[in-house]
């Protein structure tokens, strides 16, 4: 389990399309049941001085951490990189995904929109598939308004493949499936932040069910994604329309989530037809 964990971060590392500060996120949400308290706060530390981290030796950043070079070493192995020079090397990709600032707020949207979709292409869907493909029954949770149209157009456009996805809305109807569910059955999350408490409280209680989850969530460090089977990652963005400052006019886009789904459902057809074709 360890080494394919392993295997899958180093895949993440190397072929992801996108900024790498959300790489090492999705890297420590794949391993994090595998960190000790030491390796959180060398986490949080990396975290929130990532610019002045990624100048460090080896032997600095230990220090600042009040933790030993070794230690060091192994947290970066515990995620899956091969020491701390790919750590480091990690850091110094990263790219900001704050506010986009450009002065043309419609040609910096047009270029997200094809990154996005560059982004999502790349991504591995096997794992997601592969629940999907086997799942006896398909249920879906939302966290919010826009995640909910998500799960709209899920249930819309799997639906052209006959796969029935079933939406659950409130906790109260959380609460009455709970003892119907298992292991044959999957559940797919979608929240932005992977933080709600009720959905938290659910995730946690399918794992200890053996029922296997997918999160589609933001791409961050986030307790949903630690919890579930599969976890699938959007990138919103921020566009400053005018004005320099926080006060200025400011488009926060969530399509991501739309174009996730639409590949998503393409990458499946796919898949479904390869599997088709070995029986």
């Amino acid at each position: 389990m360890v080494a394919e964990k392993k295997i899958f971060s180093l895949r993440l590392f190397l072929n992801l399309g996108c900024e790498n500060k959300m790489r090492l996120e999705e890297l420590i949400n794949t391993h994090r049941e595998f960190l000790n308290p030491t390796d959180l706060t060398i986490w949080k530390y990396i975290f929130n001085h990532r610019k002045k981290a990624g100048q460090m030796s080896v032997h600095e950043l230990a220090k600042e951490c009040a933790v030993s070079s070794a230690t060091l070493v192994r947290f970066a192995k515990k995620i899956g990189l091969r020491g701390y020079s790919e750590l480091r090397a990690a850091i110094n990709f990263e790219k900001s995904a704050t506010t986009n600032r450009k002065s043309n707020a419609l040609a910096g949207l047009k270029n997200f929109y094809a990154q996005t979709a560059d982004n999502l292409l790349n991504r591995d869907y096997g794992n997601a598939n592969k629940l999907l493909h086997g799942a006896k029954r398909i249920f879906a949770f939302s966290s919010g308004y826009v995640q909910d149209n998500v799960v709209q157009e899920m249930k819309r456009i799997f639906l052209e493949h006959k796969i029935f996805i079933y939406q659950i809305v409130g906790p109260g109807e959380l609460d009455s499936i709970i003892d119907s569910l298992d292991e044959d059955d999957l559940f797919i999350f979608v929240s932005l932040s992977g933080e709600s408490p009720v959905v938290l409280e659910f995730a946690e209680r399918l794992k200890l069910k053996s029922v296997p989850s997918i999160s589609i969530t933001q791409l961050s460090d986030n307790t949903l994604a630690s919890l579930s089977t599969v976890n699938l990652y959007i990138s919103p963005a921020r566009f400053q329309i005018y004005g320099e400052n926080e006060d200025g006019a400011q488009f926060f886009t969530l399509i991501p989530f739309f174009i996730l789904v639409e590949i998503w459902y393409l990458k499946y057809r796919i898949y479904a037809e390869e599997e088709k074709n070995k029986s």
